[in-house]
């Protein structure tokens, strides 16, 4: 082999290298604890449309009068826009109740792999994929 072609095999190489962790996202179950599945329903404080993922912030109420807020991970936002979500689809204020994953870190109050239906029963699904659908099939389907 000679060394032009040794160099060429060379640099392919480093150029794989370096777009295999690009390519390579974050597994679920590296930061979300698939057996700790968590219910809640509260307010959007705040709604975080940003690369790589966005985080809705929802303030729930606790019995003894104290608030958490719990800061859910949905997909990229070009393929939450694909689905049908907007910027607008959930707004502060806006009552919602999350289906999703705690986080294995216990004072972390990241959720993951989370649906998010609002109060007029709308479902938004958070993880790219959707996860069953997207926000204007769900919403077409149970206007019907």
């Amino acid at each position: 082999m000679n060394v032009k072609a040794l160099i060429t095999v060379a640099l392919g190489v480093v150029l794989l290298g370096g777009t295999t962790p690009a390519l390579a996202h974050h597994a679920v179950a590296a930061e979300f604890d698939t057996h700790k599945p968590i219910t809640f329903t509260g307010t959007v404080k705040q709604v975080e449309w940003t690369n790589p993922h966005i985080y809705t912030q929802v303030e729930v109420k606790n019995p003894d009068g104290t608030s958490t807020v719990y800061r859910v991970e949905g997909g990229a936002p070009n393929s939450l826009f694909r689905q049908g979500w907007r910027k607008d689809s959930l707004k502060p204020g806006d009552v919602v109740t999350v289906q999703g994953l705690r986080a294995k870190n216990e004072q972390s109050m990241n959720v993951g792999q989370a649906s998010i239906k609002t109060s007029d029963g709308r479902t938004l699904f958070g993880q790219a994929g959707g996860g069953g659908g997207n926000a204007q099939q769900q919403q077409q389907q149970q206007q019907q």
